[in-house]
């Protein structure tokens, strides 16, 4: 069912329910989710951390890889979450935070299936926020501020160059061979080459810390690996690589 989200309204909703579910469910067949910048360095321990390009809009954003192939979350198998970390992006659902109006608005998908009669109430029978709801609130709060942040961290390392396309070679244990494409990341060469006074704007912006997540998340590559092994399609072998001229694969955006 496609979903619908709407503005969360204390009279609408005042019975609505929402189930909690530390497996994420929802996020079974979700291969990248969206990262931002207050996360990187927790999600840089569990999982990569990667650069994608919105071929609609040219638009750069931050990725979490869960798999290496659409539809597939390597994280989320036997109904159980395998990482200390979960990006906030799958955390929010079945809440967002969307422009409404001239400010920002607390918004929920009605045709969620956590949904239930026996999850959490959203509102006090005086119409008043649950501690759950507020607890929300604060998550979507601190997401939609991070995301923000990211978009600057985002432009301006679009702006400094410092991006480098990269493919990896993938070698399946029945001895398939797959390239994935359209992934980006910082490259190292690039980032030392920089002028003393961008260095000191990148620190005083608060960015250096977050390109150096960047880079450590790819050794996480091979927590991919180690995940499929638990898949009924086991990677074999990973090599990362600069991308050709013409990549035979992209990996699609969010």
């Amino acid at each position: 069912m496609a979903m619908n989200f709407v503005p969360l309204d204390k009279n609408k909703h005042k019975d609505l329910k929402v189930a909690v579910d530390p497996a994420f469910p929802y996020a079974k067949n979700t291969h990248l989710a969206a990262a931002s910048i207050r996360e990187f360095a927790q999600l840089a321990s569990a999982m990569p951390l990667v650069i994608i390009q919105d071929p609609k809009t040219n638009n750069h954003h931050v990725v979490a890889m869960l798999g290496m192939e659409p539809g597939k979350n390597l994280f989320l198998q036997n109904d159980k979450w395998d990482a200390p970390h979960v990006p906030m992006n799958i955390v929010r659902y079945p809440f967002d935070v969307r422009p409404d109006g001239e400010k920002l608005g607390v918004y929920v998908d009605e045709n969620s299936d956590l949904l239930k009669d026996d999850g959490q109430p959203l509102f006090t029978e005086e119409g008043e926020p649950t501690e759950f709801l507020n607890n929300r609130q604060r998550l979507l709060g601190d997401l939609a501020n991070s995301e923000m942040l990211t978009q600057k961290f985002v432009a301006k390392v679009v702006e400094l160059e410092l991006l480098e396309s990269m493919q990896l070679r993938l070698q399946y244990a029945n001895g398939e061979g797959r390239n994935v494409g359209g992934i980006m990341t910082i490259n190292e060469k690039k980032l030392f080459e920089l002028s003393d006074e961008q260095v000191l704007e990148l620190h005083k912006a608060g960015f250096m810390g977050a390109i150096y997540a960047l880079m450590m998340s790819l050794g996480q590559l091979n927590r991919l690996i180690e995940l499929s092994n638990k898949s009924d399609n086991p990677i074999k072998s990973m090599q990362m690589e600069p991308a050709p001229a013409e990549q035979p694969e992209q990996a699609p955006a969010q």
